[in-house]
């Protein structure tokens, strides 16, 4: 490798979305080489890949090469695919691999990630933890084959899980004409994100696409080659069945070294463990600031990381991140973030709130303000307002008077602090790019998506923006972006 003696050496075990970023920040910050060498390992023997698109690759609008994730052209990176880490030695800072070869390391970053959790349900997994005859998940590129080989336009699927990804994949079935039922075990779906007022309206659209939500029911047991039977004893049809009922951080290499672990690695600000030498990033992490199981916390820690373990800046820290929910579903746009559940009037102490129902249309947004900030939204068919109200969501500036106009379009962009400057606001939130970013890369010659996130990341993440992005590049072509 043609990097400068004594470069220190980090391994990163797990080549998914966040070990990537780890690998791809490394490179930006020492494009020579000179201070660190990064080894990165995945099990998997394909190149790293945007999983957030999986169910887009499941509705046939994306391909495994179009959500493949960029490899660092840079000395001080090596990537081996195919290759797992079978245990570590704390002590003589070593990593054993399945290939029969060990990597030193001065400094180790787990981003091992996270599994499928299958259900304690009859057929629903075999004895040895593998899916059963006509079950899958949806986790990675393979899980993807395996359920297309089982779909067939006009066949009957269940999904188990009506969470977001359940959500996406039912949609992603049902645009390849499969019959789809959705069993949610909560009271309604997406019961962490979005409340029940919200839940109802999007139950109907899905309703209205022929997916059918069988909410506050239980699974029993799976019956191949038949369907699913519920806890009052209906049976749904079924030819596959898609479980999307949660996950489970691999922690076992940590665990096995004797890392501390609870339901993640534990992790402080600093990202590391309770050895100082052993780092751990996104789904298999567990931060008191939370960020598990979305895309925007993860490359948050790998860029916190990345600028720590190269000296870019040593002093970085992550202290959590408030993410935002995209349900990236075709024909449905829904955002949620932060506080959604409210109990108590204003009266009683709780927080205000500013709600639109429209369930003829297919609409509903709700506002939550607590001294006159917004602390959370739900936003059911208003694109047009979940950038701005995200980014006042972060920054926490006041709301305007007119808090209807935020939900119209009308209201100004939140200040940037300054004398009357105003923020551009954010147009892909998941890599923080906003719209001058983008105006900029189109003036310097980036003319498709492709190009544009080649040149700025976007569209790269959960994939919410590719539409914004789209609506912005055909904008531009027909007129000066400037002024």
């Amino acid at each position: 490798m043609n990097t400068v003696h004594g470069a220190r050496r980090i391994v990163v075990v797990g080549n998914g979305m966040v070990g990537a970023r780890f690998a791809e920040e490394a490179a930006r910050l020492d494009p020579a080489g000179e201070r660190v060498r990064v080894s990165v390992v995945g099990a998997e023997h394909h190149p790293a890949y945007n999983r957030v698109l999986l169910s887009g690759l499941v509705a046939g609008d994306y391909t495994a090469e179009q959500i493949r994730l960029p490899v660092p052209d840079s000395p001080g990176v090596v990537v081996r695919t195919g290759v797992a880490a079978l245990a570590l030695d704390t002590a003589a800072r070593t990593v054993a691999l399945d290939d029969g070869t060990r990597l030193d390391y001065d400094e180790l970053v787990l981003a091992t990630g996270a599994r499928a959790a299958f259900p304690p349900v009859t057929g629903v997994s075999a004895a040895d933890g593998a899916p059963g005859e006509g079950v899958c998940a949806l986790r990675d590129l393979d899980d993807c084959r395996r359920l297309l080989a089982l779909v067939r336009p006009g066949a009957p699927v269940v999904v188990l899980g009506g969470g977001v990804l359940g959500l996406e994949a039912a949609r992603g079935l049902q645009s390849r004409g499969a019959r789809v039922s959705v069993v949610e075990s909560s009271p309604w779906i997406m019961r962490r994100q979005i409340d029940r007022a919200a839940a109802d309206i999007l139950r109907r659209r899905y309703d209205a696409l022929g997916v059918r939500v069988h909410s506050w029911r239980v699974a029993s047991r799976w019956i191949p080659g038949t369907g699913l039977e519920l806890d009052d004893g209906r049976v749904l049809a079924g030819d596959a069945l898609v479980v999307t009922a949660g996950v489970r951080g691999n922690v076992e290499l940590a665990r096995d070294a004797g890392i501390e672990v609870e339901h993640g690695i534990l992790v402080d600000d600093t990202l590391a463990t309770s050895d100082a030498r052993v780092h751990a990033l996104g789904d298999c992490a567990q931060h008191p600031g939370g960020g598990a199981g979305l895309v925007q916390p993860g490359w948050e820690q790998a860029a916190v990381l990345a600028r720590r373990l190269t000296g870019a800046e040593p002093q970085a820290r992550y202290t959590g991140s408030r993410p935002v929910t995209r349900l990236k579903a075709e024909g449905i746009e829904l955002t949620a973030f932060g506080e959604v559940h409210t109990d108590d009037a204003p009266e009683d102490g709780g927080p205000e709130t500013l709600t639109v129902s429209d369930p003829h249309g297919g609409r509903y947004a709700k506002l939550v303000v607590r001294a006159d900030r917004l602390v959370g939204s739900v936003l059911l068919g208003f694109p047009e307002a979940a950038a701005v109200l995200s980014q006042l969501h972060d920054s926490g500036d006041p709301l305007p008077a007119d808090r209807l106009a935020l939900l119209q379009g009308t209201a100004p962009a939140p200040p940037a602090g300054g004398a009357g400057e105003r923020r551009a606001p954010l147009v892909c939130r998941c890599n923080a790019v906003g719209r001058d970013e983008l105006e900029q890369a189109w003036l310097d010659g980036a003319r498709s998506r492709e190009s544009i996130a080649a040149a700025t990341r976007a569209t790269t993440g959960c994939g919410g923006c590719v539409r914004d992005v789209d609506a912005l590049l055909s904008g531009w072509d027909t007129r000066s972006p400037v002024g």
